[in-house]
């Protein structure tokens, strides 16, 4: 699409036409806005948070907000989904770390799940919010986003076990697609609300030796319920359960 139209040779006059905005200028104010709500958002929280506020630091007219993502909820579901889309997916884990299958990938992003809160905060304050304090309808609306666009790769990261022959066949892969998805979500937030508030789990952040063991642990229950037979006996390092 162009900015406006040009006359053909030999035309006079000026043809009246409907004004078009700039695709390119549209794009990158919408942008702004999005990046300037994931902050909000992950610094308030979805009721914190007030739409005059992120239009004046994004430098638009509220009415502009409005006219972009309908409302609230339209705006953090657009900064949920930007958020998600920002992070690694599985199968971009270090290739040393991809050539040793499937459990070695699972084992290395939870091991490096505190990098999160480095690297990452805001991105995964907002993803937090959408999977826990988000309403119902917002809540359906972010679940149709995670299985039509599978952000993080799963379906490709399944389907790479099941090649391999690391993962079970008798059970149908989109069953085996969500069961990932939730128990990684669990375990990588509860090790990141263990870093954030320590007090909320204990008295004192885990060692990292304590959370190596809990990332073993938790690659061993899954290897037991999704992984193939003949997977059983290969390891990625981590050696049998005690």
């Amino acid at each position: 699409m162009t900015i406006g139209q040009t006359r053909s040779a030999g035309q006079t006059g000026s043809p009246a036409r409907t004004p078009v905005r700039a695709p390119g200028r549209q794009a990158a104010r919408q942008e702004k806005i999005v990046s300037v709500a994931m902050r909000h958002f992950a610094e308030r929280g979805y009721d914190g948070v007030r739409i005059e506020e992120i239009a004046a630091e994004a430098d638009v007219a509220k009415g502009a907000v409005f006219g972009y993502f309908s409302s609230k909820a339209g705006l953090f579901l657009a900064a949920y989904r930007a958020a998600a889309l920002s992070f690694s997916t599985y199968l971009e884990a270090p290739p040393d770390v991809v050539e040793l299958g499937f459990f070695a990938i699972i084992g290395y992003w939870i091991d490096h799940t505190p990098v999160l809160i480095e690297e990452n905060w805001v991105p995964y304050r907002v993803t937090l919010l959408g999977n826990y304090c988000s309403s119902m309808q917002l809540r359906h609306e972010i679940t149709q986003f995670l299985a039509r666009e599978d952000p993080y790769g799963t379906q490709a990261f399944v389907q790479f076990g099941i090649d391999r022959g690391e993962i079970r066949t008798d059970i149908d892969s989109k069953m085996i697609v969500s069961m990932v998805d939730w128990l990684m979500d669990r375990i990588q937030d509860a090790i990141l609300t263990e870093e954030l508030d320590p007090g909320l789990f204990a008295s004192a952040t885990p060692s990292a030796a304590v959370r190596g063991e809990r990332v073993r642990q938790f690659v061993e229950l899954l290897r037991s319920a999704i992984g193939s037979g003949t997977d059983r006996g290969q390891r990625d390092g981590s050696g049998p359960l005690a």
